[in-house]
């Protein structure tokens, strides 16, 4: 089967799902819903479904429909990986529906896996949006920090950032205190800076002691935790690599936070268009 002339890639994760056209190489048509995996029961109907709205073409599917709660496991391939494994390694649903697979590591003897980013980062690269050689970081739920070198995946790290601040504000101690807005003001640096000090279980309980002291208002309570969660992250990683510079592929509002954080620590931070970078990626992987 071959992906000449238009195609569907779909970027389809837990929770929601981003359809593209593509033609020429150029995204002409694009769709966003909250069909993630979770939410699908019928994936060969979801594929026909979207088939129907966006025409009878040829599918690369990529992110959470290829892991064991999604239509299909896809197996990962283990880092250094680039675009040509990837290529490789596609999972055939049938005749015109593939799924990409995820990549692996025990690079540094500690096991950690990845599922839909691979396409961003290898597309940030092929489109000439980053280095070959350097430091990403992709903020969310589960943020990554990659090493590529070579235009490849050669090691990585997950951490759980984003999950441990949403379970914070929905349970515990902690919760009645972290409904506020997030932003990038003096709270949110104030918990940067305390993150640097790498005792995130004591610094997390300090909040409560601050509203019991009158030292800090409510209202300022979650961009602090954001702060101290994030400057926590960014801390233990750039502790263990020389670069200078972090590329974050993320939107706007998450990304200039995890950006503040970086240049807290002397370090250069240059936000990418990951929808760009998922895009590249996948064309990159039909070309070969």
């Amino acid at each position: 089967m071959s992906f000449e002339g238009p195609f569907l890639a779909v970027d389809w994760g837990t929770t929601n799902r981003r359809v593209f056209l593509i033609e020429d190489g150029r995204v002409v048509r694009t769709e966003r819903d909250d069909r993630g995996v979770t939410a699908v029961e019928d994936f060969s109907a979801e594929a026909l479904a979207i088939r129907e709205r966006f025409g009878d073409l040829p599918m690369l599917l990529a992110g959470m429909v290829g892991s064991n709660i999604g239509w299909r496991p896809a197996p990962y391939v283990a880092a250094p990986a680039g675009v040509a494994e990837l290529a490789a390694a596609l999972l055939w649903i049938d005749a015109r529906t593939a799924i990409v697979p995820g990549i692996s590591t025990l690079v540094s003897g500690r096991p950690d896996v990845m599922r839909g980013e691979e396409v961003q980062l290898l597309g940030a690269v092929a489109a000439g949006l980053v280095p070959a050689d350097s430091l990403l970081a992709q903020p969310g739920t589960h943020c990554k920090w990659v090493e590529m070198q070579g235009g490849k995946v050669a090691d990585f790290v997950t951490a759980m950032t984003g999950e441990l601040f949403a379970l914070l504000r929905r349970h515990g101690l902690l919760a009645a205190q972290l409904g506020g807005e997030v932003t990038l003001g003096d709270a949110f640096r104030e918990g940067v800076e305390d993150g640097k000090r790498q005792d995130l279980a004591a610094l997390l309980f300090g909040i409560r002691a601050a509203k019991m002291l009158g030292r800090r208002d409510d209202a300022d309570a979650a961009s602090y935790a954001s702060g101290l969660l994030i400057g926590s992250d960014v801390s233990a990683r750039l502790a263990t690599t020389g670069h200078d510079t972090v590329h974050i592929l993320a939107d706007p509002g998450l990304g200039g936070l995890y950006a503040a954080a970086i240049q807290a620590h002397g370090r250069n931070a240059y936000l990418i268009d990951s929808h760009a970078a998922f895009v590249a990626g996948i064309n990159e992987i039909v070309r070969q």
